[in-house]
């Protein structure tokens, strides 16, 4: 028995669309606050097929998909993504690769990698190979916004649900910040893993101090960005100084491989992290999975559930996935497809083609950004 499989198809057009939802509550991490998130959505057409990808940015990266993307992607071959990401790469040279550049980069190339696999009729995680069945997954919110009450409410509410780790924002009120991660230790009770996040705010020594009063006062066991993620000594210095068991991770910003590479080599986390939406797609997050898989480092990814879900399961080196309170609402108010965890994991629908999410554009509409 044969069977015939298309090798020949042309993406044919880029669609592109900027949707801002409010946050159900005011919403703000140890350096910054808001009340809306944009996500920027993008359909690649071609073969009778439609592609979906998506980044969380501002509505300018919608405009760059728009005036310069598209005109280099139209026309090329819809079964190598990777050729287009290079050309795409080449083509932005002067725009600069941080920023909305890696950003618009990455929600076309997730559209280019789902339209290839259903062009095959194959699901995404199948087409880039499953090193992993499943995707464990921590819930992550406890904004710094939040009043104690919330904050138990809405960590606990994970566990409850069976998934078995979750995450706090820290940093905006350094003075509060043990009781707060006390308050949240009571709230998920003794065998939970409760993770924090400083995105950044404190100085060197300060993390240092606040690493040993967490892992003493609430086992906390994951310290996610205790300074800037630009300060590579710093990090180094929380990394080997930290409590015994208390993991020391960054990396959400990163853009390309070469930053991912340099944060390896400087010895700055125990757990790397990237995050698809920012760092120019699946192209680039497999490399970056390739680089942990060769320096034996663990890879945690950032935000953004429903698009990491599939690519997800093709990291050799994965331990777990951020379900970040506020792109999981976004997800499942913009989107059919969307998977629920089960006993903590994601597990990919293998019924569906590609990373089998589509857009519910009626709903989309009334988000739709000026």
């Amino acid at each position: 028995m044969s069977t015939t499989v298309r090798a020949e198809a042309a993406v044919e057009e880029l669609e592109v669309a900027a949707y801002t939802v409010p946050t159900d509550q005011p919403e703000a991490d140890g350096t910054l606050a808001w009340d809306s998130t944009t996500i920027v959505v993008v359909h690649a057409h071609g073969g009778g097929e439609t592609g979906l990808g998506y980044t969380y940015a501002d509505v300018s990266t919608a405009k760059l998909v728009e005036s310069k993307l598209a005109g280099i992607v139209i026309g090329r071959d819809a079964f190598a993504p990777q050729a287009a990401w290079e050309k795409m790469v080449e083509q932005t040279r002067n725009l600069g690769r941080p920023g909305i550049t890696s950003m618009a980069i990455a929600a076309v190339d997730t559209a280019l990698w789902d339209l290839k696999a259903r062009t095959l009729g194959l699901p995404l995680c199948k087409l880039l190979g499953m090193a992993h069945e499943r995707v464990p997954v921590y819930g992550s919110g406890g904004f710094t916004a939040y009043s104690d009450d919330r904050l138990a409410e809405q960590l606990s509410g994970w566990v409850e649900q069976g998934i078995p780790r979750v995450k706090m924002k820290v940093g905006s009120e350094p003075e509060r910040d043990p009781e707060r991660v006390k308050v949240a230790r009571t709230a998920i009770g003794p065998n939970a893993r409760l993770f924090v996040d400083a995105n950044g705010a404190y100085a060197r020594k300060q993390a240092l101090d606040l690493a040993g009063r967490f892992a003493d006062d609430a086992r906390v066991s994951w310290f996610e960005e205790p300074v800037s993620s630009e300060d590579l000594e710093g990090l180094r210095l929380l990394r080997d100084q930290a409590p015994a068991g208390m993991e020391i991770a960054a990396g959400e910003y990163g853009d390309d491989a070469p930053y991912f590479r340099r944060m390896i080599e400087a010895g700055a986390v125990d757990v790397l992290q990237a995050d698809v939406t920012r760092c120019g797609g699946i192209t680039e997050l497999l490399r970056v999975g390739a680089l942990c898989r060769a320096h034996n480092l663990p890879l945690s990814l950032h935000c953004g559930p429903a698009i990491h879900l599939h690519p997800a399961t093709a990291l050799e080196q994965l331990v777990h996935l951020e379900y970040f309170h506020d792109h999981v609402r976004i997800e499942h108010m913009l989107f059919d497809g969307v998977a629920e965890p089960v006993d903590g994991d994601l597990v990919p629908d293998l019924e569906r083609p590609g990373n089998g999410l589509e857009l519910k554009r009626s709903e989309a509409e009334r988000y739709a950004a000026s």
